[in-house]
């Protein structure tokens, strides 16, 4: 893709974010925009690493998450992995200049599925925001999902549904009340229901229902990183873009990106916000 069409796409999500016509969708790994965050497990296979260095689990299963966390809970207790997750995100991260630029746009909605607090961060001192965030069936039965407001309280889902700004957090997050979907059953409790839409919160289906998507730091190697994809997207208006390098993609990849109608910006995603920034400081100013 030329220089040019690239520019024409930029434009384009910028009038989109600018707009609320575009929703960022953050991948865990979107927080490595501030240098500082690299010392948090955020990929894959950094979680497992660190579950597996403090609690013995089979080493054929030491570079997957779900799997590490599913033997953790099995045979040191789902409050072992609770407080170990804990652990791995205690340290705060960084805000990076992009997440601040979002928050400053106070758009609809964002998805961020990542587990540490760099997004909250970014919102503080606005108090027109609400989380929803995923929860484990293990721990929470009588849902899918909890709200809380700006200050971390407890919130109903019409009151998250009145703010101007849902941050959806589908895995959970560390903050404020340390919500973990992590264990390969607590993706077997969501994926069974997640097709006929339960698990998605009624607010998050409506603010997406005129809006397309834009992807960040969001690879979509596996299985479970392209279901939740699909199925936070589905029946949204469009259109779709996703910051990726296109000469890495894999071919489940670009299956799934032909699928889903996603226009691929190949460029680095530090470079794609530093134009977003610079396109939209003038906006938010």
């Amino acid at each position: 893709m030329g220089a040019d069409s690239t520019d024409g796409l930029l434009a384009t999500v910028a009038d989109g974010l600018g707009s609320g016509a575009l929703i960022p969708y953050l991948g865990a790994e979107a927080v490595l925009l501030a240098p500082a965050n690299a010392a948090l497990p955020l990929a894959p296979e950094a979680l497992a690493a660190f579950l597996s260095k403090r609690a013995t689990v089979p080493s054929r299963i030491r570079r997957n998450p779900t799997a590490t966390a599913q033997y953790i809970e099995n045979f040191r207790h789902r409050k072992t992995l609770r407080k170990l997750m804990l652990e791995a995100f205690a340290t705060p991260a960084e805000v990076p200049a992009f997440y601040r630029l979002l928050a400053r746009l106070a758009p609809p909605m964002v998805v961020d599925t990542g587990y540490d607090t760099a997004l909250a961060g970014a919102f503080a001192g606005n108090s027109d925001w609400a989380q929803i965030q995923g929860v484990s069936r293990a721990e929470v039965r009588e849902g899918w999902y909890l709200c809380y407001d700006a200050a971390g309280a407890p919130l109903p889902e019409a009151g998250a549904a009145a703010c101007r700004t849902l941050v959806y957090k589908p895995l959970g997050g560390v903050q404020p009340a340390g919500n973990f979907i992590i264990s390969d059953s607590d993706f077997v409790e969501v994926l069974t229901e997640i097709d006929i839409q339960t698990p998605i919160p009624e607010a998050v289906k409506s603010r997406r229902a005129s809006r397309g998507f834009v992807f960040f730091g969001c690879r979509f190697r596996d299985q479970l990183t392209r279901t939740y994809a699909r199925q936070v997207m589905k029946r949204s208006a469009g259109p779709h873009f996703a910051v990726l390098p296109a000469a890495e993609l894999t071919r489940n990849e670009l299956r799934f990106i032909a699928e889903q109608g996603i226009t691929v910006i190949d460029r680095p995603l530090a470079e794609v916000a530093a134009a977003l920034e610079a396109a939209l400081d003038c906006a938010v100013a």
